[in-house]
């Protein structure tokens, strides 16, 4: 039973932290920070995916002659 209070007394204490967070004056910079983060991460993917799709098809045709 000490293991299932613990875990309930850290997500309270995660959701406690969070909902700070939420009110603070700071918490949209770090938001809009991460959004811009997985924006250019996303784009990179959508560079890369034709280069590497390509080069791997080149090297299956080598192999397969």
């Amino acid at each position: 039973m000490e293991m299932m209070q613990m875990a309930a007394s850290y997500l309270a204490g995660r959701a406690r932290r969070f909902g700070r967070a939420i009110f603070r004056n700071d918490a949209g910079a770090l938001t809009l920070e991460w959004i811009v983060i997985a924006g250019l991460l996303v784009a990179a993917a959508a560079f890369a995916y034709p280069i590497f799709k390509a080069a791997i098809s080149s090297a299956g045709t080598d192999l397969n002659k």
